[in-house]
């Protein structure tokens, strides 16, 4: 029996690019470009970027970071995040799996609109599935310009792909493309972890990426990691 061997390739780390000029612009992506874009000159104080792991919360939050200046914060009791606030635009990532104190959410928020500083929160859910039980809270949270992220398309998905392998000096067939589109699971952490996954294959056998490669990949990536 013939036994085929892999050789380990050389790991190279290739870090998501989070600049502006390295977003790719869908149609479901305009309204949250658009509002990250216009700051300082937001409808409200606070912010809320809400869509499902992938949709590019991340990426836009970072964007967003650079421009403003802001500071990472987790309001939990005891934290000093509303002097953050009042100091500098303040973000708030993964509100609904990190989890936050109502009244230091609370806090932030006065401190936010009192100080005319900003805050960008991101989540998966929208605000009114947060699981909130201070009246006040719900009340500011009302108030925030909530901004909806939905799930990326074929052209959108086929877009990041060309991207990610473009990232890894890799380029793929319209057609090829398309395949994988087809089949894979409809989120941005899935492309990533798709094509991070082809690159080490084929590094690996000194093969070229092909409908077979492509078809192994695609059965051996299972739920995708949470990137956003």
């Amino acid at each position: 029996m013939v036994r085929k061997f892999e050789q380990l390739p050389l790991v190279f780390q290739h870090e998501p690019q989070t600049g502006r000029d390295d977003l790719l612009v869908s149609e479901r992506l305009k309204a949250a470009v658009s509002m990250i874009d216009s700051w300082p000159r937001w409808p409200s104080p606070v912010v809320i970027l809400a869509g499902p792991v992938g949709s590019g919360k991340s990426h836009l939050a970072a964007i967003w970071r650079e421009t403003s200046g802001a500071v990472a914060i987790h309001p939990t009791a005891g934290s000093d995040a509303a002097d953050v606030a009042a100091n500098s635009p303040v973000l708030f990532e993964d509100a609904d799996r990190q989890g936050f104190d109502d009244r230091a959410l609370f806090h932030v928020i006065n401190s936010v609109r009192e100080n005319g500083t900003s805050l960008l929160i991101t989540s998966r859910l929208w605000p009114m599935s947060w699981p909130v039980e201070l009246a006040d809270l719900r009340s500011r949270l009302k108030a925030a310009t909530v901004v909806e992220i939905g799930e990326p398309d074929d052209e959108s998905l086929a877009q990041v792909l060309v991207k990610l392998l473009s990232d890894r000096q890799l380029a793929l067939d319209d057609r090829l493309i398309g395949y994988i589109v087809a089949r894979m699971e409809r989120s941005l952490e899935s492309a990533q972890a798709i094509v991070e996954r082809l690159d080490h294959l084929a590094l690996a056998r000194g093969t070229r990426i092909n409908r077979a490669l492509a078809s192994e990949v695609l059965n051996t990536v299972g739920t995708a990691r949470e990137f956003d």
